[in-house]
Protein backbone atom coordinates (compact mmCIF):
# COMPACT_ATOMS: atom_id res chain seq x y z
CA UNK A 1 0.00 0.00 0.00
CA UNK A 2 1.37 3.88 -1.08
CA UNK A 3 2.49 6.00 1.92
CA UNK A 4 -0.19 7.77 3.46
CA UNK A 5 -0.50 10.88 5.72
CA UNK A 6 -1.85 10.21 9.07
CA UNK A 7 -2.82 12.73 11.66
CA UNK A 8 -3.29 12.17 15.38
CA UNK A 9 -5.61 14.37 17.43
CA UNK A 10 -5.61 13.57 21.01
CA UNK A 11 -6.56 14.79 24.45
CA UNK A 12 -3.67 12.23 25.95
CA UNK A 13 -0.16 10.21 24.91
CA UNK A 14 2.11 8.08 26.98
CA UNK A 15 4.43 9.76 28.39
CA UNK A 16 3.58 12.93 28.21
CA UNK A 17 0.10 12.50 30.23
CA UNK A 18 -1.84 9.31 30.83
CA UNK A 19 -5.59 10.19 31.95
CA UNK A 20 -6.61 6.42 30.72
CA UNK A 21 -5.48 3.01 29.58
CA UNK A 22 -5.73 4.66 26.47
CA UNK A 23 -2.66 6.84 26.18
CA UNK A 24 -0.43 3.29 25.90
CA UNK A 25 -2.19 2.31 22.63
CA UNK A 26 -2.12 6.42 21.31
CA UNK A 27 1.53 5.83 22.04
CA UNK A 28 2.01 2.75 20.12
CA UNK A 29 -0.24 3.33 17.16
CA UNK A 30 1.67 6.51 15.63
CA UNK A 31 5.07 4.43 16.44
CA UNK A 32 3.45 1.20 14.11
CA UNK A 33 2.28 3.43 11.22
CA UNK A 34 5.40 5.02 11.09
CA UNK A 35 7.74 1.51 10.75
CA UNK A 36 4.81 0.78 8.21
CA UNK A 37 6.04 3.68 5.56
CA UNK A 38 3.26 6.27 6.48
CA UNK A 39 4.01 10.27 7.39
CA UNK A 40 2.50 10.40 11.01
CA UNK A 41 1.61 13.94 12.83
CA UNK A 42 0.61 14.07 16.36
CA UNK A 43 -1.22 16.92 18.01
CA UNK A 44 -2.29 17.61 22.03
CA UNK A 45 -2.87 19.76 24.19
CA UNK A 46 -0.07 20.80 26.58
CA UNK A 47 -1.71 20.79 29.68
CA UNK A 48 0.25 22.33 32.79
CA UNK A 49 0.74 19.03 34.17
CA UNK A 50 2.98 17.73 31.16
CA UNK A 51 7.06 18.61 32.46
CA UNK A 52 8.41 20.96 29.45
CA UNK A 53 12.07 20.12 30.32
CA UNK A 54 11.72 16.24 31.19
CA UNK A 55 10.07 15.88 27.48
CA UNK A 56 12.23 18.43 25.70
CA UNK A 57 9.65 20.42 24.56
CA UNK A 58 10.62 23.90 22.66
CA UNK A 59 8.70 26.61 20.58
CA UNK A 60 8.26 25.71 16.85
CA UNK A 61 8.10 29.74 16.36
CA UNK A 62 7.72 29.38 12.35
CA UNK A 63 4.08 27.83 13.22
CA UNK A 64 3.12 30.33 16.59
CA UNK A 65 1.55 33.67 15.81
CA UNK A 66 -2.38 31.88 15.11
CA UNK A 67 -5.06 33.41 16.80
CA UNK A 68 -7.77 31.42 17.75
CA UNK A 69 -11.12 33.29 18.88
CA UNK A 70 -13.54 32.31 21.80
CA UNK A 71 -16.31 34.64 22.45
CA UNK A 72 -15.53 37.80 20.28
CA UNK A 73 -11.46 37.19 22.16
CA UNK A 74 -8.56 36.34 20.63
CA UNK A 75 -6.28 33.89 22.59
CA UNK A 76 -3.01 33.62 20.74
CA UNK A 77 -2.07 29.98 19.72
CA UNK A 78 1.87 28.52 20.87
CA UNK A 79 2.79 25.50 19.00
CA UNK A 80 5.69 23.70 20.94
CA UNK A 81 7.24 20.19 19.78
CA UNK A 82 9.07 16.91 21.35
CA UNK A 83 10.43 14.08 20.24
CA UNK A 84 8.43 10.77 20.66
CA UNK A 85 10.65 8.21 22.57
CA UNK A 86 11.81 5.28 20.93
CA UNK A 87 10.59 6.83 17.53
CA UNK A 88 11.72 8.93 15.16
CA UNK A 89 8.31 11.36 15.30
CA UNK A 90 7.85 14.75 16.64
CA UNK A 91 4.59 15.37 18.64
CA UNK A 92 2.61 18.84 18.39
CA UNK A 93 2.02 20.49 21.73
CA UNK A 94 -0.83 23.08 21.55
CA UNK A 95 -0.46 26.05 24.23
CA UNK A 96 -1.71 28.77 25.72
CA UNK A 97 -1.31 30.89 28.81
CA UNK A 98 -4.89 30.85 30.09
CA UNK A 99 -6.26 27.28 29.09
CA UNK A 100 -3.26 25.74 29.73
CA UNK A 101 -1.15 26.49 32.14
CA UNK A 102 -3.16 25.23 34.88
CA UNK A 103 -1.29 22.36 37.07
CA UNK A 104 -4.57 20.04 35.79
CA UNK A 105 -6.20 18.79 33.44
CA UNK A 106 -10.35 19.29 33.18
CA UNK A 107 -10.60 19.47 37.18
CA UNK A 108 -9.39 22.08 39.97
CA UNK A 109 -7.96 20.96 43.45
CA UNK A 110 -11.99 20.23 44.71
CA UNK A 111 -12.61 18.22 41.70
CA UNK A 112 -14.74 20.80 39.92
CA UNK A 113 -15.22 20.72 36.18
CA UNK A 114 -13.24 23.93 35.03
CA UNK A 115 -16.01 26.27 34.22
CA UNK A 116 -14.12 27.44 30.86
CA UNK A 117 -13.66 23.48 29.49
CA UNK A 118 -15.68 24.58 26.72
CA UNK A 119 -13.67 27.24 25.86
CA UNK A 120 -10.76 25.17 26.05
CA UNK A 121 -11.88 22.03 24.06
CA UNK A 122 -13.33 24.95 21.00
CA UNK A 123 -9.61 26.27 21.46
CA UNK A 124 -8.25 22.93 20.94
CA UNK A 125 -9.80 21.82 17.69
CA UNK A 126 -9.98 24.96 16.11
CA UNK A 127 -6.51 25.57 16.87
CA UNK A 128 -5.59 22.05 15.45
CA UNK A 129 -6.97 22.45 12.39
CA UNK A 130 -5.30 26.19 11.43
CA UNK A 131 -2.13 24.21 12.72
CA UNK A 132 -2.36 21.84 10.35
CA UNK A 133 -3.19 24.06 7.57
CA UNK A 134 0.07 26.15 8.39
CA UNK A 135 1.56 22.71 7.75
CA UNK A 136 0.53 22.66 4.37
CA UNK A 137 0.50 19.22 4.98
CA UNK A 138 -3.00 17.20 3.18
CA UNK A 139 -3.80 14.13 5.46
CA UNK A 140 -5.26 11.20 4.55
CA UNK A 141 -6.93 10.14 7.57
CA UNK A 142 -7.15 11.87 10.77
CA UNK A 143 -7.83 10.24 13.69
CA UNK A 144 -9.57 12.30 16.64
CA UNK A 145 -8.81 10.46 20.35
CA UNK A 146 -11.24 11.28 23.28
CA UNK A 147 -13.93 13.89 23.97
CA UNK A 148 -11.98 17.20 23.92
CA UNK A 149 -10.93 16.14 19.91
CA UNK A 150 -15.34 15.37 19.42
CA UNK A 151 -15.73 18.91 17.63
CA UNK A 152 -13.18 18.33 14.54
CA UNK A 153 -14.89 15.71 12.78
CA UNK A 154 -18.33 18.51 12.78
CA UNK A 155 -15.70 21.52 12.09
CA UNK A 156 -14.04 19.66 8.61
CA UNK A 157 -17.64 18.49 7.60
CA UNK A 158 -18.75 22.37 7.78
CA UNK A 159 -16.26 25.44 8.49
CA UNK A 160 -13.40 23.20 6.86
CA UNK A 161 -15.43 21.96 4.23
CA UNK A 162 -13.88 23.31 1.23
CA UNK A 163 -10.25 23.53 2.18
CA UNK A 164 -7.95 21.81 0.18
CA UNK A 165 -5.65 20.70 2.69
CA UNK A 166 -8.76 18.58 4.38
CA UNK A 167 -10.16 17.59 0.67
CA UNK A 168 -9.41 14.26 1.03
CA UNK A 169 -9.55 13.21 4.89
CA UNK A 170 -11.20 11.17 6.36
CA UNK A 171 -12.08 11.14 9.67
CA UNK A 172 -11.70 8.46 12.46
CA UNK A 173 -13.42 9.38 15.69
CA UNK A 174 -11.90 6.92 18.80
CA UNK A 175 -14.43 7.18 21.89
CA UNK A 176 -13.47 5.19 24.99
CA UNK A 177 -14.44 5.35 29.01
CA UNK A 178 -12.82 8.93 30.10
CA UNK A 179 -16.32 10.38 30.32
CA UNK A 180 -16.89 13.33 32.61
CA UNK A 181 -19.37 13.84 35.92
CA UNK A 182 -20.38 17.45 34.71
CA UNK A 183 -21.75 19.36 31.76
CA UNK A 184 -20.28 22.28 29.71
CA UNK A 185 -21.76 25.81 30.27
CA UNK A 186 -24.71 26.95 29.36
CA UNK A 187 -24.20 28.75 25.97
CA UNK A 188 -22.14 25.61 24.61
CA UNK A 189 -23.96 25.36 21.50
CA UNK A 190 -23.84 29.16 20.69
CA UNK A 191 -20.45 29.19 21.22
CA UNK A 192 -19.58 26.24 18.56
CA UNK A 193 -20.91 28.43 15.38
CA UNK A 194 -17.46 29.32 15.01
CA UNK A 195 -18.45 30.23 11.32
CA UNK A 196 -22.02 30.48 9.01
CA UNK A 197 -21.37 27.12 7.68
CA UNK A 198 -22.49 25.69 11.03
CA UNK A 199 -25.91 26.25 11.79
CA UNK A 200 -28.41 25.01 14.52
CA UNK A 201 -28.73 21.25 13.25
CA UNK A 202 -25.51 20.95 13.33
CA UNK A 203 -24.58 21.89 17.11
CA UNK A 204 -28.07 20.25 17.77
CA UNK A 205 -26.09 16.83 18.76
CA UNK A 206 -23.87 18.93 20.64
CA UNK A 207 -26.27 21.06 22.56
CA UNK A 208 -26.88 18.75 25.90
CA UNK A 209 -22.99 19.47 26.60
CA UNK A 210 -22.42 15.78 28.24
CA UNK A 211 -20.07 13.29 27.82
CA UNK A 212 -22.81 11.17 25.75
CA UNK A 213 -23.86 14.17 23.55
CA UNK A 214 -20.10 14.97 22.53
CA UNK A 215 -19.52 11.14 21.35
CA UNK A 216 -22.64 11.03 19.61
CA UNK A 217 -22.12 14.57 17.53
CA UNK A 218 -18.80 13.41 16.69
CA UNK A 219 -19.85 10.00 15.69
CA UNK A 220 -22.92 11.61 13.62
CA UNK A 221 -19.92 13.50 11.10
CA UNK A 222 -17.14 10.92 11.44
CA UNK A 223 -16.81 8.50 8.66
CA UNK A 224 -15.25 5.69 10.59
CA UNK A 225 -15.46 4.92 14.30
CA UNK A 226 -13.10 3.24 16.89
CA UNK A 227 -15.61 2.16 20.29
CA UNK A 228 -13.93 1.18 22.97
CA UNK A 229 -15.99 -2.29 24.91
CA UNK A 230 -16.03 -0.63 27.99
CA UNK A 231 -17.80 2.39 27.23
CA UNK A 232 -21.42 2.46 28.42
CA UNK A 233 -23.95 0.35 27.07
CA UNK A 234 -26.07 3.20 26.20
CA UNK A 235 -23.73 4.67 24.14
CA UNK A 236 -23.04 1.65 22.19
CA UNK A 237 -26.78 1.31 21.16
CA UNK A 238 -26.89 5.03 20.22
CA UNK A 239 -23.91 4.65 18.00
CA UNK A 240 -24.94 1.70 16.21
CA UNK A 241 -27.84 3.81 14.79
CA UNK A 242 -25.23 5.77 12.97
CA UNK A 243 -24.38 2.70 10.70
CA UNK A 244 -20.69 4.43 10.44
CA UNK A 245 -18.05 1.55 9.85
CA UNK A 246 -16.94 0.94 13.51
CA UNK A 247 -14.05 -1.42 15.11
CA UNK A 248 -15.03 -2.50 18.59
CA UNK A 249 -12.34 -3.14 20.62
CA UNK A 250 -10.80 -2.73 24.48
CA UNK A 251 -8.74 0.05 24.27
CA UNK A 252 -6.63 -0.71 27.44
CA UNK A 253 -5.82 -4.28 26.15
CA UNK A 254 -6.40 -4.37 22.25
CA UNK A 255 -3.44 -4.50 19.86
CA UNK A 256 -2.33 -1.58 17.05
CA UNK A 257 -2.82 -4.28 14.26
CA UNK A 258 -5.97 -4.13 14.96
CA UNK A 259 -6.45 -0.26 14.09
CA UNK A 260 -3.61 -0.11 11.16
CA UNK A 261 -5.90 -2.85 9.61
CA UNK A 262 -8.88 -0.71 9.78
CA UNK A 263 -7.53 2.38 8.82
CA UNK A 264 -6.53 0.72 5.77
CA UNK A 265 -9.55 -0.99 5.02
CA UNK A 266 -11.15 3.06 5.70
CA UNK A 267 -8.70 4.46 3.02
CA UNK A 268 -9.48 2.12 0.39
CA UNK A 269 -13.23 2.89 0.70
Amino acid sequence: MEKKRILIVTQEMDPYINLTEASKIINELPKYMLENGNEIRVLMPKFGNINERRHRLHEVVRLSGINVIINDEDYPLVIKVASLPGARLQVYFLDNEDFFKRKAVFEDEQNNFYEDNSDRMIFFCKGALETVRKFGWAPDIIHCAGWMTSLIPMYLKTTYKDDPVFANAKVVYTMYNNDFPSTLKENFADQLKISDEITTKHVDFFKQGDNTSLLIGASEFADALVVDDMLDDKVQKLIKKTKKPTLNMNLGTGNVEQLDTFFKNIMAN
